[in-house]
């Protein structure tokens, strides 16, 4: 009896563990399978973020090209703009030339009284818009160069071409450092003791433009930095350089398409100052190459009037206004520079008084020479050497 009742009892057992190991087989797959769906779902949660991760990438890559082509867009606005200026610049010029050769050609008997009348008329007007020009310039200012007094180099710093400027306008010290033709990064610096001394970069406050510059034709006047605005026609840009921003632009209609010098072909547009105030320079390839000199309203960015001179571009490396008299600088082969054309805006000085100056012979070639009235100096940029020349003047006679 109590061998049935062990047997018994040994098969419960054994039944029981059975049991009990079927469980385990099944929990054992269960965990298995929800395993294999967290690792599909990890998967597909991997996927799902790579595919996001590629449309991000390929939505910021449209994104540049879009806004690429905008610019492109803008770009050729502007360009359209300054051409339609240009195309109505030259119809004006067209409707003068076709009005001038009419009142020039031969009329019948009846008509010379009043073609006489007419060009009385017209001489007149001529010269009430002379005596309204030199009211405007207040040509108080009677001084003409003679020659040069002595030349001091500064220091030899930055690219082979570039600009270095000082406001003219009342007591400015601070001297303004822009290197390269094509630049957004201006060095100011306290005053010329300052840019002069060796391992100067600590001494320097960057300003930083908000478009990049073309050429070396800038000027600084009464605290604002004008330039010729980089990949445009002829925008200019007027740069508030204590509050760092641009307050005013304007496009020089007619400038732009040829450089301003031969010499120089990366500047389109030279800025100038002298006791009038604040000039633009450039060429057209209407009128021969030949400059033409614009004087600036720099507080309205507006042309005041504008003067087609006699002096060519060819073989010209640089120019400078001084009195409302342009003096341009010639290079010959040897290498020797100097002012051999003078075109007065006031015509004071006879046009045959042009005696060649000749620069001191240190120079090679100047990407930039601008005048300051307050110290009769020249301040130019020599193949990288920052250099000052002092001026002989006299009355104008």
């Amino acid at each position: 009896m109590a061998a049935i009742q062990l047997g018994f009892l040994l098969f419960s057992f054994f039944t029981c563990i059975r049991i009990e190991a079927q469980y385990v087989m099944q929990d054992a797959e269960l965990v298995h399978y929800v395993d294999r769906r967290i690792i599909s779902m990890e998967n597909r949660l991997n996927k799902c973020n790579q595919d996001i991760a590629d449309y991000v990438e390929e939505f910021q890559e449209f994104s540049k090209r879009l806004m690429s082509r905008l610019e492109g867009l803008n770009v050729l606005k502007t360009e359209l703009k300054n051409d339609v200026n240009h195309l109505l610049t030259r119809v004006e010029r067209a409707q003068r030339d076709i009005y001038y050769f009419e009142s020039a050609k031969e009329s019948p008997s009846p008509c010379v009284d009043v073609d006489e009348d007419l060009l009385e008329q017209q001489l007149t007007e001529e010269q009430e818009s002379k005596k309204k020009v030199k009211l405007m310039l207040n040509a108080s200012c009677n001084y003409m160069i003679t020659g040069f007094k002595s030349l001091k180099v500064v220091k030899k710093s930055g690219d082979a071409n570039g600009s270095w400027l000082k406001d003219p306008g009342k007591n400015y010290q601070k001297i303004y450092f822009l290197t390269g033709t094509k630049n957004k990064i201006v060095m100011e610096f306290a005053n010329i003791r300052a840019f002069a001394e060796s391992g100067n970069k600590h001494l320097a406050r960057r300003v930083a433009l908000p478009f990049p510059w073309q050429g070396t034709g800038h000027a600084i006047y009464n605290g604002f930095l004008f330039y010729h605005r980089y990949g445009s026609l002829n925008e200019i840009i007027k740069f508030d350089i204590q509050n760092r921003n641009a307050t005013d632009q304007m496009l020089l209609s007619g400038a732009g398409e040829i450089p301003a010098y031969e010499l120089h072909p990366s500047t389109k547009i030279d800025f100038a100052v002298d006791e009038l105030g604040l000039w633009a320079i450039h060429a057209e390839p209407d009128i021969a190459r030949k400059l033409v000199i614009t004087k600036i309203n720099h507080e309205t960015m507006t042309v005041e009037y504008t003067w087609d001179t006699t002096c060519r571009s060819q073989n010209a490396e640089a120019a400078f206004m001084m009195c409302g008299v342009l003096y341009v600088v010639y290079n010959s082969p040897g290498g020797a520079s100097q002012i051999e054309c003078i075109y007065d805006t006031l015509d004071v000085i006879s046009p045959y008084e042009n005696p060649v100056i000749r620069f001191p012979k240190r120079q090679s070639s100047h990407s930039m020479v601008h005048y300051y009235p307050r110290d009769k100096q020249l301040f130019a940029w020599d193949d990288g050497s920052q250099v000052i020349y002092k001026l002989l003047t006299r009355q104008k006679s």
